[in-house]
């Protein structure tokens, strides 16, 4: 990657359509086998991200502020996976190895300072930054981790309710559509009608983190990225948002789980990508998860040893 500025977009250097081969479960190709009931319409996946990679442009340290030379700083690299419709993959690691901004990357929200490379094709198309843009929010909705997203200006009920759509009497009948359906969603999540006038400052942590649950839930998308969802939630409510995700999933959306709980991932998810040392070591089914000899990459094993029934034998070494 050069050192030279470049806008912050998901840039590609081809424009050919996506591979689609057939599909079959079990089979390995696109760096990863498939669960049972991974779904293939157009024998592509929903979203296919190809050798992603972002860094940041920072000043040497130790040199004087006008003198110091810009460099880049590697992030994440070469990352490829595939989402299909009808699963839930999580993508797993430690914390603070860069699952965050992989996720951030792919919605195309980065810092000025970042810089991003690769392809992502969604529904077997190729997308630039535009296209990612267009699909942000409608298509592809995002569950960020931080509670500090939420809007401090708005109440959280228009936030949930998002923007209608269509004119005349469409637009009202979608607004009230929006009401209702951000009235259920709270109902569901102990939220009170009440909590729809607050503002996000008036929220305790997790209550926050419900409402961000409730803005990916309300409309109709295709694809949930969900990044860290239920830390700050009691087991009750972390449950009903994991079963949310599942039931959003067998309808035949497609969920995205980002998580540092592997224990987590493996209840919920058809299959998991093992994310380590800014990159995807690993892609595969979570049946490969019931021994450590069906794991290829030696921190996925490592993993598994780290799992409460295992035997914690690399758990201090290498999973915090």
């Amino acid at each position: 990657m050069s050192e030279e500025p470049r806008e912050k977009a998901i840039r590609s250097s081809a424009t050919a359509p996506h591979e689609a081969p057939p599909h079959r479960s079990g089979e390995a190709h696109h760096h990863h086998t498939h669960a049972a009931n991974s779904r293939h319409p157009g024998h592509h996946h929903l979203l296919q991200v190809e050798g992603l990679s972002a860094a940041f442009e920072m000043y040497a340290p130790g040199a004087p502020f006008f003198e110091a030379e810009r460099r880049l700083v590697p992030v994440i690299r070469d990352v490829s996976l595939g989402v299909h419709e009808g699963e839930v993959l999580a993508v797993v690691g430690a914390s603070g190895a860069g699952k965050s901004l992989l996720a951030e990357a792919i919605m195309g929200i980065a810092a000025p300072n970042e810089r991003i490379v690769g392809r992502i094709w969604f529904d077997g198309e190729l997308e630039d930054e535009a296209g990612i843009e267009r699909l942000r929010s409608r298509e592809i909705a995002f569950v960020p981790q931080s509670i500090a997203c939420l809007d401090p200006l708005m109440r959280v009920g228009e936030q949930v309710r998002g923007i209608p759509r269509g004119k005349g009497a469409a637009r009202k009948a979608d607004v009230a559509r929006r009401i209702e359906r951000q009235r259920e969603l709270f109902r569901r999540y102990r939220l009170d009608e009440s909590v729809e006038r607050l503002y996000p400052h008036e929220l305790s942590g997790g209550m926050a983190r419900r409402v961000l649950l409730c803005c990916a839930l309300v409309d109709e998308p295709r694809l949930i990225i969900a990044d860290e969802p239920t830390p700050g939630l009691d087991l009750q409510l972390a449950e009903a948002a994991l079963a949310d995700l599942r039931a959003f999933a067998d309808e035949g959306g497609a969920v995205m789980l980002i998580t540092h709980d592997i224990e987590l991932a493996l209840a919920v998810a058809d299959r998991v990508a093992v994310f380590h040392d800014g990159t995807v070591v690993e892609e595969t089914s979570v049946a490969s998860f019931a021994s450590p000899e069906l794991l290829r990459h030696p921190f996925s094993r490592e993993l598994w040893h780290a799992l409460p029934e295992h035997d914690f034998a690399v758990a201090s070494r290498s999973v915090r």
